[in-house]
């Protein structure tokens, strides 16, 4: 499914609203002079809310589902229409704010 590709400064939270942020930028393909990301990069996910006691708060998340067509290095990048897991949770992250110039497939 098509989607803009998410740049290293878009604003993605998980589904309690805590901030994830992409731990390995990937700095050959830039949109709006910002770096994109991998697929196969690991997110953190910071201030989530979730209450400690049904699971604790998400910690860290992982895309599944990004672009098929478009590549750097070789793996796919991560669209706004893609779909991630937080751990230990299991809610989805949201991308709420990116650039919308560039979209892939």
């Amino acid at each position: 499914m098509p989607g803009p590709l998410v740049h290293q400064g878009a604003v993605v939270i998980c589904a309690h609203g805590g901030q994830a942020m992409p731990t390995v930028p990937n700095p050959r393909v830039r949109v709006g002079g910002q770096s994109t990301v991998l697929l196969a990069a690991p997110w953190t996910v910071a201030a989530c809310p979730f209450p400690p006691v049904s699971g604790g708060p998400c910690v860290t998340s992982v895309w599944s589902v990004g672009s098929v067509r478009v590549r750097s290095m070789g793996q796919p990048l991560v669209l706004a229409s893609g779909l991630a897991t937080c751990a230990p949770t299991g809610v989805p992250l949201a991308v709420t704010a990116s650039q919308f110039r560039a979209v892939a497939t």
